[in-house]
């Protein structure tokens, strides 16, 4: 029987602890993000050599690890069969190297066990145009556009073309033909494998990250051409995801990308976890539909004029950040200093904030005085 590797060990620790994320580095004992939080898992302190040992082990085919020594950075998938797959994230820091890696749900979720926003759905209903899903990292922006590819596999029949480093979510077809494409495998880069795309008669293309402006050129004509383009990019909301966009390009070649953006721009969906008071975590959203006014305020520059789109649709399943916030805190689901963290309009939950900290130091006293 295989010996199994020993990297698998901690990761079923981290698992068992209901972990997201393990984390190893030189000089450091391993730790594990449980909801949020980074937390050790034992004491033992790894230096280089078991360091290249656990990793190495896990890294396969030899290439792989070749190509990391030349590079320093490494993006791959690994399973654990039966039990889940990670995404793997290996790279050099101060110490030697390192590696975090990350839980890919073996199920993929459904949009209504994830709570989503119903608008999502007429999202997935989107015939052409380009959808961005946005956050910063570990938001769970994977876990969300993998149960809107599974919405349109149940419920539609297209042609699905997923373009990812490394491939996270497997999905088999159901209604839908699905091709997953993993660049360093199936294509040396994200362009390249766009250009394929372009090629292959795709209803949907799903791009795993929008990381430079080759891709997010060609993302933006794939939509063009009448493809519904679903991309993601490391924004926490909608007007920094345009001005993103048109900030990766040099000044001379903005205008045209503004153009293009104005012309195809269809939902931008960002997303944030926050800490559930009773642990665990629950995703907020911000979403920007297509409406009469956003062409043009993208064409013209005028970001700011984002906001206003957002705030005077709420009927149309619109919503900004701070009341998607705003909605959990009033449930009682998340803490005032939670949503007072991750808002942007920090004022908005101040009295909130201060009414929950004079509570707990009642509270304080009062168990003082009863001790």
């Amino acid at each position: 029987m295989e010996k199994e590797p020993v990297i698998n060990q901690y990761l079923r620790r981290m698992l068992e602890l209901g972990g997201s994320d393990l984390h190893l580095s030189i000089n450091f004992p391993a730790k594990a993000r449980v909801h949020g939080n980074i937390q050790l898992l034992d004491d033992d302190v790894l230096d280089a050599p078991r360091m290249e040992e656990l990793m190495k082990e896990i890294c396969l085919p030899a290439w792989r690890w070749t190509k990391f020594m030349e590079t320093h950075d490494l993006d791959f998938a690994h399973e654990i069969p039966g039990l889940a797959r990670f995404r793997c994230n290996y790279f050099y820091n101060y110490h030697g190297m390192g590696c975090v890696l990350r839980q890919i749900p073996s199920r993929i979720l459904t949009m209504e066990e994830l709570h989503l926003p119903k608008t999502l759905e007429e999202i997935c209903n989107y015939q052409s145009g380009l959808v961005l899903v946005t956050g910063p990292t570990g938001s769970g922006k994977s876990t969300t556009l993998a149960a809107m590819i599974d919405y349109i596999n149940e419920k539609l029949q297209k042609h699905i073309i997923t373009i990812e480093d490394p491939i996270e979510f497997v999905h088999r077809n159901k209604n839908c033909t699905i091709v997953h494409r993993e660049v360093g495998i199936h294509s040396e880069s994200f362009p390249r494998a766009l250009r394929g795309a372009m090629r292959s008669d795709p209803d949907i293309v799903l791009i795993g990250e929008m990381r430079e402006n080759e891709t997010i050129r060609l993302g933006l004509t794939c939509a063009a051409m009448g493809m519904l383009v679903f991309a993601t990019l490391h924004t926490n909301n909608a007007p920094k995801t345009v001005d993103r966009i048109i900030d990766a390009f040099p000044a001379d070649e903005q205008a045209q990308i503004r153009t293009m953006l104005a012309e195809c721009l269809q939902a931008i969906v960002s997303q944030l976890l926050c800490r559930k008071k009773n642990g665990g975590r629950v995703a907020v959203h911000e979403i920007l539909l297509w409406a009469d006014g956003l062409p043009n305020t993208i064409r013209e520059g005028q970001i700011a004029n984002i906001r206003t789109i957002i705030d005077s649709s709420g009927g149309r399943g619109m919503r900004s950040m701070d009341n998607s916030i705003q909605e959990q805190l009033n449930a009682g689901n998340i803490t005032a200093e939670e949503a007072y963290m991750k808002a942007s309009d920090k004022s908005r939950f101040l009295a909130a904030l201060e009414a929950e900290e004079a509570a707990a130091k009642a509270a304080a006293r009062e168990d003082a005085e009863q001790e």
